[in-house]
């Protein structure tokens, strides 16, 4: 688990080595426990190693193979790495580490890009072939480790975090205004290959792209589970279901223990962290460290669950620790979160993730966290109104449900010179459900949640918030085989029992009922849904400074609505507005973007 980045040349100039060592610099967060460069002819890598996997400085990188003539830089995890390395021996191979690293570029010798399929894990590497000049990079299946992309005609700069291109230079900025309609339509995510400015892109998940060195490219996306019924699995009961949903979870955190130093788990008190936990101790993981994490009320709403939290801890005796943040903690350590952001991320509970993040990372360096599931397994309200729709109809249904706004609504908050001419975030819906290979509008639903917008919120939000601490996330809910059995679950087990009815019945089997049937829980942070005072009087700073409006995206005399009503102008799901469009100005001028 690390940061990279690197420059491949087109033009036939050498790499600029001073911008990759500003890039690997920026990086350091990420990897707080070693730095390396390497340039040879147009390539140059950097890295940030973060010590999980092989210790010693044999691990380092970034990792030459002088027999294979091949070199790289890795971020991530490959759980079976051990595995893999026994039938790379087998086939002839030597190994000169204990790291996962050196799996990945033997793999890559063996078996060329069709690696990737062998991976089980997180990832995202740069390979570089000394003898061809080519450049491979790749992406997990599911994206939870990123890599961020800045293209020129005369070179190509990648990262594992946008602002570690910025910190490159010779970077375009402006916005992209396709970008911005997502942003404001999708809750804040904007899809890869996209991100707000034009030139940056990110590498989709499940990807592999293989660079010329006259820069050309190619594509190859490498796994789509199908969101149909299979045949394998025809005739099982809602109990068969249970069992193999609950097994291949137990195998998921199983894979996610592997690793050199102690792995801790965030527990928020909820069916999947809690189940995560149950599966760990039944494991005979002893001494577990958990950590949960809440806010002062506001408004009369709650900001913590840890009456749910102590339970599960209590009941497999974890070494618990808990984070409780007052209100005006939430304010001064916003601008830390937004510096770590990628990209923008109006979610409040990254504000919760990269503050209980700093605590974690002063006890553990690996934590499992319970990311994914309501995605996966269908856990959010508005799924059951999915269920009935005719599949010709589930791009609209979609867009109804899960849209902050339509497009007519766009023209209110965006100057004309920053709104695409027609629905263009609707236009890429119709275009994914228009795909086939989903048998149910749910399907469909889902298929798009899972593999595009979530990609691009919670995985990403957890990558961004846990790594500016040095802290490993892994995330057994996106191990890729529970992701394909859920995919081909019928409809009707996963909206079971108000939603994820067929993971709630695997957790009653190992955790006490209480937990299982509690009412559904969000990440609440009061003080930003709220607008608390200190909150709102850095949302004001943001929006009336001089950079804002120079900057012509936002119509002004909108700024000064919402302003003038912190708390009454809410998105179609009930997201304060005032805070969508604060968050972006504040990401902006945090990230130096003028």
């Amino acid at each position: 688990m690390c940061g990279l980045s690197g420059e491949i040349r087109f033009d036939g100039t050498r790499p600029d080595i001073a911008a990759v060592e500003r890039m690997t610099d920026r990086l350091a967060p990420r990897g707080p426990d070693g730095r390396g460069l390497w340039s040879q002819g147009p390539v140059a890598l950097g890295h940030r190693r973060l010590k999980i996997i092989g210790l010693s400085e044999s691990g380092a990188q970034p990792m030459a193979d002088p027999q294979g003539r091949v070199v790289g830089v890795f971020n991530g995890c490959i759980y079976n790495y051990r595995e893999l390395r026994e039938e790379l021996r087998a086939l002839g191979h030597h190994f000169l580490s204990d790291s996962d690293t050196e799996v990945v570029l033997k793999g890559y010798q063996q078996w060329g890009t069709a690696c990737v399929d062998r991976f089980y894990g997180m990832f995202a590497f740069a390979i570089v072939e000394q003898d061809s000049g080519r450049l491979i990079l790749a992406r997990d299946r599911l994206g939870i480790k990123p890599l961020y992309l800045a293209q020129t005609p005369e070179r190509l700069r990648f990262a594992s975090s946008l602002p570690a291109l910025l910190a490159g230079g010779g970077v375009d900025t402006s916005l992209d205004p396709v970008a911005l309609h997502q942003y404001f339509s999708w809750h804040a995510t904007v899809a890869a290959p996209r991100t707000v400015l034009n030139g940056v892109r990110k590498l989709p998940p499940a990807t592999v792209r293989v660079i010329e060195p006259d820069g050309t490219h190619r594509d190859h996306r490498y796994w789509q589970p199908e969101y149909t019924r299979r045949p394998e699995y025809a005739g099982m009961s809602a109990e068969d279901w249970t069992d193999a949903v609950l097994e291949a979870l137990r195998t998921a955190v199983r894979r996610r223990m592997v690793a050199d130093v102690p792995v801790g788990v965030l527990l928020s008190g909820g069916l999947d962290s809690s189940l995560i936990v149950a599966l760990l101790a039944e494991e005979g993981q002893r001494d577990l460290a958990t950590f949960s994490v809440g806010f002062d009320a506001e408004g009369d709403e709650e900001g913590d669950e840890f009456r749910y939290s102590d339970l599960v801890a209590r009941h497999f005796g974890t070494d618990h620790h808990q984070l409780m943040v007052p209100s005006d903690r939430v304010s001064q350590a916003l601008d830390g979160a937004v510096a770590a952001m990628s990209e923008p991320m109006m979610s409040h509970d990254v504000v919760a993730f990269h503050l209980l993040s700093e605590q974690v990372a002063k006890e553990v360096k690996v934590v499992q966290s319970g990311q994914g599931a309501d995605e996966v397994f269908a856990g959010y309200d508005w799924y059951p109104a999915m269920a009935g729709v005719p599949r010709p109809r589930a791009a609209q249904a979609y867009i109804d449900a899960y849209f902050d706004r339509p497009h007519a609504g766009l023209a209110r908050i965006l100057e004309p010179g920053f709104l695409p001419d027609h629905d263009v975030s609707g236009e890429f819906v119709r275009a994914h459900m228009a795909t086939p290979g989903a048998e149910t509008a749910l399907d469909a639903d889902l298929r798009l949640d899972t593999h595009v917008l979530m990609v691009d919120d919670p995985v990403k939000r957890v990558d961004n918030m846990t790594m500016d601490w040095g802290l490993e996330a892994r995330v057994p809910f996106l191990d890729h085989e529970l992701v394909e059995l859920a995919a081909a679950c019928p409809p009707e087990l996963k909206l079971a029992d108000g939603g994820k009815g067929v993971l709630k019945a695997a957790g009653r089997k190992v955790l006490p009922r209480q937990v299982v049937d509690r009412p559904k829980g969000y990440f609440p942070v009061p003080a930003i849904k709220h607008m608390a005072g200190p909150v709102l009087e850095r949302v004001r700073d943001a929006l009336t400074a001089p950079e804002a409006r120079s900057r012509g995206v936002l119509r002004q005399e909108y700024v000064a609505e919402l302003l003038a009503e912190p708390n009454a102008h809410r998105t179609h799901r009930g997201a304060n507005t005032l805070w969508q469009v604060a968050l972006l100005e504040i990401w902006l001028q945090t990230h130096g973007i003028h």
